[in-house]
């Protein structure tokens, strides 16, 4: 099983959703996050004074599938949130050892 954590647009984030229930995901995690990457942020002037914001509004998706599926998951997530600009995000995968559903003890893929 893999982890897939997407750190994504905010206005990208309906377009990413589709995108993956177009092909079968509709459990996922959706966290709004602030942070910044290459981009750094940007300046904005409010009544004569300069501001600096450095911590940019995201969206954290985060995604458990079975190995199969990673790659598309992935796939749809980028096409879906890419604009070829600064900013777009990130996707991170990781392993996941083992997933239990509460409700009813299963364990393994069985459980997502």
């Amino acid at each position: 099983m893999i982890k897939i954590e997407s750190i994504i647009r905010p206005q990208s984030f309906e377009a990413v959703k589709d995108a993956l229930a177009e092909i079968g995901i509709t459990g996922m995690t959706v966290i709004a996050v602030k942070g910044h990457g290459r981009q750094k942020g940007y300046t904005e002037v409010y009544k004569g004074h300069e501001y600096h914001i450095n911590l940019l509004e995201k969206i954290k998706i985060e995604i458990v599938v079975s190995d199969e599926v990673a790659d598309q998951v992935v796939d749809a997530i980028v096409k879906a949130a890419q604009t070829g600009e600064v900013g777009d995000g990130k996707i991170f995968l990781s392993d996941v050892k083992n997933v239990i559903r509460i409700r009813t003890g299963e364990k393994g893929p069985t459980a997502l």
